[in-house]
């Protein structure tokens, strides 16, 4: 009798491997690719980040990307470009960074002159009011799906989830300034990490799972720090002397250029007043807009009132970040300054001055501040203020999202039903079936040229 066949033990799965690095071409492409689409304003840009460079492609792990946004976070400055930088920077060093850097804001500034020049120069189209009105329905939806996409990787445990709902009421009820907000998340993380560390360390069980279910990433939780990466008070102080000595070569030639009046020329006070606007900025834009109005419109007279708010709806419906405006505020500056002398050219010029002015604080403080973020990964006592942070700001953007819709939703003494039914189709869209951004926004707009038309 022939001995049963033995079974054949299963071969265990072969884990996938980390995908190859990527060439700096390919880099390019993508933040070239990431600046032409980056609707939605800092959560939705986030968000889309995540999707690509998280879960699609791998190039960097939950925590890590966690870790940085934490970060980017407690900066003045528009955070997802902050991240794009510090990402890019990881990848391919501080070229990687730069590039990263001009790509995302690069699309949004040449679109934004461009709507800036037809705005002033043909004044307002009511198709062009149609798709804006489809559209401001679908930032807020978009705004509203990246709290909720965010909220669900962040908010681990109750008291992360408390820190969040504190900061939302802070915010959209009492009105306190969002840097008291971040320095009461901060302090509540410098607590909690001493007093329940394990409610604040990263890669828990939420990143855990999320590791899994995308696979092994170039830039893992446990791949070392780069060796460029490391923290180093040489490095540092020689990156802020040359972050501090780019802003001196681009802002002297402008003294020089204004003659007579010096310092004290349209373009000259413009890298100055944007640079210190920048330094505020913490929050995001609609944190230091007050400050933007309060200067450029009543104490410089750079524009008016009524050319400021058409100014922040272009920005919150082209690519990039909303900081963006900054932009359109210089180019309506030099071109009202021009008169009848090329106008055009003035206004171009002007707007990338208060761009290249709003963000190049961005650049010095990743390129100098990462290797001492990266060096802190870990150590929970650290990473806890962060993490708190972190938990605010998806109360922070709950809050905007609030804002945003009584904006769009409410008006002439009563609800805009059309706009409500724009936003919930667009919420649905993200939230039920995972539409992408942009095809939402391009639906969005759609309707509001059509619902133009029929009303029209």
């Amino acid at each position: 009798m022939s001995a049963l066949p033995q079974p054949v033990p299963p071969v265990p799965p072969v884990p996938p491997a980390p995908p190859a690095p990527p060439s700096f071409a390919a880099a390019l492409r993508y933040w070239l690719k990431l600046g032409c689409i980056s609707f939605g304003g800092p959560a939705g840009q986030i968000a889309l980040m995540h999707a690509e460079l998280v879960e699609r492609r791998r190039w960097i792990s939950e925590g890590r990307f966690l870790h940085a946004l934490n970060y980017c976070m407690v900066l003045p400055g528009p955070e997802a470009t902050q991240l794009a930088i510090y990402i890019g920077w990881l990848l391919h060093r501080t070229r990687g960074g730069i590039a990263a850097g001009v790509l995302f804001v690069l699309p949004s500034l040449l679109v934004l002159t461009g709507l800036s020049w037809i705005y002033l120069a043909y004044g307002h189209v009511p198709a062009i009011a149609g798709i804006m009105d489809g559209i401001k329905p679908a930032v807020v939806a978009i705004v509203l799906a990246a709290a909720w996409r965010i909220g669900r990787r962040t908010l681990r445990n109750p008291l992360l989830a408390g820190i969040a709902l504190a900061a939302f009421a802070a915010i959209a009820v009492l009105h306190v300034p969002f840097p008291l907000v971040v320095l009461g998340a901060a302090l509540a993380g410098l607590l909690g990490g001493r007093w329940r560390p394990a409610a604040f360390a990263t890669g828990g069980h939420a990143g855990h799972a999320a590791g899994a279910a995308y696979g092994p990433a170039l830039i893992d939780d446990d791949t070392p720090t780069p060796a460029h990466a490391r923290s180093s008070w040489t490095r540092l102080l020689r990156v802020v002397a040359a972050g501090c000595a780019i802003g001196l070569a681009a802002w002297l030639p402008l003294v020089a250029a204004a003659g007579p009046d010096g310092v004290h020329g349209l373009l000259p006070r413009m890298g100055w007043f944007f640079t210190k606007a920048a330094l505020m900025s913490f929050g995001g834009a609609y944190a230091v807009l007050p400050y933007v109005v309060q200067n450029a419109v009543q104490h410089y007279g750079w524009l008016s009132a009524a050319q400021m708010i058409d100014g922040l709806a272009l920005g919150e419906t082209t690519p990039g970040p909303l900081i963006m405006v900054n932009a359109f505020v210089g180019f309506t500056g030099g071109w009202n300054a021009a008169g009848a002398h090329a106008p055009l050219l003035a206004g171009a010029l002007a707007a990338t001055v208060a761009t290249v002015f709003t963000f190049l604080p961005s650049f010095v403080f990743i390129l100098a501040g990462g290797p001492l973020v990266e060096s802190t990964r870990g150590n929970v006592r650290m990473t806890a203020p962060l993490t708190a942070i972190s938990a605010a700001v998806v109360g922070v953007i709950a809050s905007l999202a609030v804002f945003f819709g009584g904006q769009v939703f409410l008006g002439g003494g009563g609800v805009r039903w059309p706009a409500v039914a724009i936003g919930a189709a667009a919420a649905v869209a993200l939230l039920r079936f995972g539409a992408g951004t942009i095809r939402t926004i391009a639906a969005c707009a759609f309707a509001g040229l059509m619902l133009s038309y029929w009303h029209g």
